[in-house]
């Protein structure tokens, strides 16, 4: 029997705002990464409806565009391509698969020793961080080579507005609005970029109004593979204190029913299934969980519409068009705040759950870790498509999970709630 009496149509409205509250963070992952917006807005909302299907729809949570990736799909779309990037994001997702089944034979125990927050923590803060000069070059109007592609006097007057915006929604906006600062700034940036005349328009007129999303075929190369998929791990857990945080919401346990087997197998599923599409891999969204928290809307049905919506919007030609036509200083100054904001997270991991670092082997974990994951320390040639070769995040992941097992001394704890967004 159905606990929530929800009317039809104040479902329909709250699956809007939600989607809406989600909206900022969903489109700017694949803006950035240059991946087609409209394939995102469709994986979100396919990936949703896989998650609740999986987990016979009893978690009020949104599925989109995780944050944790960046850095790796930009890295290896250069290196390997769209498609064989595509087949490390399908790759990607069976991580979540395999620590569902892990926590199904042996509870959370395993991944609360695989995964510490001495571990996570330092990889969240190279996410971040590594990325912090593409930010600073596309808030000056350069791209991802260095190229000026808008004056650097014009660009600063529309990336640094838009940063101030992002900034003080986070922090002075009240009710729904707090939980849109992404959005906001990206409307004032924008507006700033017209008046400017920087905005390219003739896209914009010349595109259809119903269009089929720009969806990619993966290709499977093991190099990207090995090369994306260490960095699921960090997600990952980022789930589990997601689905934690949702149900110190609603006031149910969800570790328990459905089960975090079954939401981590959904999370996998939605996760490969954006690798088909050519979309971005998939994480739940803490925004959305604040919006559930503000609203005190615990119908998992609401999750549903705002698929929906997801799916349709991903149909629209001409909105694919004004997302796509959005300059790089606008999403430069959002980033800066935004990067240096999930670096925090794992900062701040480390320091909810107490990691001394007076301690020798936690002090060599980070230190190493932070080094390989930002300094870009490559293992191997990686030259060529037959080279083996470990950099960046993904060398940083394995190195940190590594030494925490093989350095004595490990520590057990305990899974917590995350305090907000970002997503990762």
């Amino acid at each position: 029997m159905d606990e929530y009496k929800d009317p039809l149509w104040r479902q329909v409205i709250s699956g809007a705002q939600m989607l809406f509250v989600a909206f900022g963070a969903l489109v700017l992952m694949p803006l950035i990464t240059g991946l087609d917006p409209n394939v995102a807005l469709f994986t979100a909302g396919f990936g949703t409806l896989l998650f609740q299907l999986v987990t016979g729809r009893q978690v009020p949570v949104f599925l989109a565009s995780s944050f944790a990736f960046i850095t790796p799909i930009i890295l290896a779309k250069g290196q390997f391509g769209l498609a064989e990037t595509m087949g490390g994001v399908v790759a990607a997702g069976f991580v979540y698969t395999f620590l569902g089944l892990a926590v199904k034979i042996k509870g959370t125990g395993f991944i609360d020793r695989l995964l510490p927050p001495v571990v996570i923590g330092p990889v969240v803060i190279s996410i971040g961080l590594a990325m912090a000069p593409i930010a600073a070059n596309m808030a000056m109007g350069k791209g991802g080579d260095g190229a000026e592609l808008i004056h650097y006097q014009t660009a600063l007057m529309i990336s640094m507005p838009a940063l101030l915006t992002t900034i003080i929604v986070a922090v002075f906006g009240k009710g729904i609005f707090r939980l849109v600062p992404i959005i906001s700034g990206v409307l004032v940036g924008f507006a700033l970029s017209f008046y400017f005349g920087v905005v390219d328009t003739a896209k914009i007129l010349a595109a259809p109004w119903l269009e089929l999303p720009n969806f990619t075929a993966p290709a499977f190369n093991w190099q990207a593979i090995l090369f994306i998929v260490p960095v699921a791990l960090a997600p990952a857990i980022e789930h589990i204190g997601g689905v934690i945080a949702v149900g110190s919401v609603t006031g149910k346990n969800y570790l328990k029913t459905p089960g975090l087997h079954r939401t981590l197998l959904g999370d996998g599923l939605a996760t490969s299934a954006a690798g088909l599409f050519g979309g971005p891999p998939n994480t739940t969204y803490a925004e959305v969980t604040g919006a559930v928290m503000l609203t005190k809307n615990y119908n998992p049905k609401i999750m549903t519409w705002a698929a929906i919506f997801a799916i349709s919007l991903a149909f629209v030609g001409k909105f694919g068009a004004v997302l796509q036509s959005i300059p790089v200083p606008v999403m430069g100054g959002i980033l800066c705040l935004l990067f240096g904001s999930i670096a925090a997270v794992g900062l701040n991991t480390m320091i909810r759950h107490q990691v001394d670092l007076a301690e020798a082997r936690n002090l060599v974990i980070v230190s190493v870790t932070l080094v390989f994951g930002i300094g870009g320390m490559l293992i191997g040639s990686g030259t060529g498509q037959d080279d083996f070769g470990l950099k960046g995040i993904a060398l940083c992941a394995i190195v940190a999970i590594a030494l925490n097992l093989l350095l004595p001394g490990h520590q057990t704890w305990k899974h917590k709630a995350p305090d907000a967004p970002p997503d990762i």
